[in-house]
């Protein structure tokens, strides 16, 4: 089943098309991530989404219904890349100020936001601190909970790992797992591919105002790839050896930062010859490590269609 359907939107500014013909899906519980270029169209199709903007054609549905500003809204929780937070307020005040917004309970949201604070390794001591006083990202966090606290079917963030380092990423990364466990869909926009590449199950990339790819990740990843091979044998072997066997097109000794133990090659194999001919050649030289096909990164499948930008 799917929690968003995005049909046809169009979406105009003077004589800028930001929307052309828009078509999503995203299923239930998924992590999807939307990507694109910067003035690709991605934070008009969030505002259409919210009803925060209207399209010129098109429509959109949220769990089955008519997304309609205040209808679906409970079943919404969106945190532009613009932040909007009352720096003089209280942070658990204002979690929860939001949280009542969406018609919740107090006592649900109490509950709710005492456990994602916890995950989010919130102290106690900064819980009722004022925004203001705190860091960046502590502030991004607060944020984030605001928008996650009366847990909607759909959580959309846009950009959120903005101020965030390396531990606060994977905090992050914990509590997304938390809420998918509630049968929550998330929506990520971002340019951290690394990240989106972790988490997300499937993707769409828009560029210039129209959707390029759409569709599961692993699946559009094998879509792409080019029949390159990556692998790692435990002493070198004679790539000159390899290419006189008729077996590949080329052949080269690959880098790999911090490899402590084998060789690397990336192998491109001749068409028609198979994964099991260029591993016999192999074993004749060298004992193999590793061996596998290489996918294209989600940062390669976002840099070949976006490179003229």
């Amino acid at each position: 089943m799917n929690i968003l359907e995005i049909r046809n939107l169009t979406k105009t500014y003077g004589n800028h098309k930001a929307l052309d013909d828009v078509s999503l899906d995203v299923g239930e519980g998924a992590v999807f991530g939307l990507l694109g270029p910067n003035g690709a169209g991605k934070t008009t199709l969030l505002r259409i989404i919210n009803s925060i903007l209207v399209s010129e054609t098109g429509s959109v549905k949220i769990a089955g219904e008519p997304a309609v500003l205040g209808k679906t809204s409970r079943m919404l929780g969106y945190m532009p890349e613009e932040r909007g937070l009352y720096p003089k307020m209280r942070v658990d005040d204002q979690i929860l100020y939001f949280g009542r917004l969406k018609g919740v309970d107090k006592s649900t949201l109490v509950r709710n936001m005492n456990e994602y604070m916890d995950i989010f390794n919130i102290a106690e001591t900064d819980r009722h601190r004022r925004v203001e006083e705190l860091s960046k990202g502590n502030q991004q966090k607060v944020q984030i909970l605001a928008t996650i606290v009366h847990e909607p079917a759909l959580i959309i963030l846009d950009e959120p790992f903005s101020g965030f380092d390396p531990i606060n990423g994977q905090l992050l990364t914990n509590l997304i797992a938390r809420l998918r466990e509630r049968n929550c869909t998330i929506m990520l926009s971002s340019h951290n591919m690394p990240a989106i590449e972790e988490m997300a199950s499937d993707i769409a990339l828009i560029n210039k105002g129209r959707v390029l790819l759409n569709g599961n990740m692993e699946d559009i990843k094998y879509a792409h790839k080019t029949g390159e091979l990556s692998v790692t044998v435990a002493a070198p072997i004679s790539e000159s050896l390899l290419k006189d066997s008729g077996l590949t097109d080329s052949i080269a000794k690959v880098d790999v930062t911090g490899q402590k133990r084998g060789h690397t090659y990336k192998i491109l194999p001749k068409d028609g010859v198979a994964n099991n001919d260029i591993i016999s050649a192999l074993t004749i030289q060298a004992n193999i490590i590793r061996f596998e096909e290489v996918l294209p990164s989600l940062t390669d499948l976002f840099l070949s269609y976006t490179k003229n930008d």
